[in-house]
């Protein structure tokens, strides 16, 4: 896995990240810091990445075990240390996951196997934070009406 940042300096703190599968990401700094918040803080998008990690694993699981899953939706929120670095203590996991009769305990054991075995970016966060999560189930019938 590959990835270049770029400073774009006329910006003020906005980076730019091409990835190597060909995408690119701007990242930018809070205005006390030089940034003009222009794009979301490279923390922030730390976050999202473990995010998006453990939802393409839990919506995998899910699909593989089939459970009929339409919906998944991770809110998430961080503490961090309050001294540099300012790493990522506590994280919180809160899993929506819609779909047709939906099994808890499938639900509830695809977040746990994503998080105790498949999502490496929770299993490196991990390292200095630690992490809690809860599921809420949404019936798809139900959601649309």
């Amino acid at each position: 896995m590959e990835c270049t940042v770029h400073w774009i300096a006329d910006a003020g703190m906005v980076m730019l990240a091409e990835t190597g599968s060909g995408h690119v990401l701007s990242m930018d700094g809070a205005p006390e810091g030089g940034g003009r918040n222009l794009a979301p803080r490279p923390m922030e998008t730390l976050l999202a990445g473990a995010g998006g990690c453990t939802a393409y694993d839990v919506v995998l699981i899910l699909k593989r075990g089939r459970q009929q899953v339409t919906g998944c939706t991770v809110k998430m929120s961080a503490q961090r240390a309050e001294t540099d670095p300012k790493v990522f203590t506590h994280l919180n996991l809160h899993f929506v996951v819609t779909g047709k009769a939906l099994s808890q305990a499938a639900v509830e054991r695809a977040v746990a196997l994503s998080h105790e075995k498949y999502c490496s970016a929770t299993a490196m966060l991990g390292r200095t934070a630690s992490i809690s999560t809860s599921v809420e189930i949404k019936d798809a019938d139900a959601a649309a009406a």
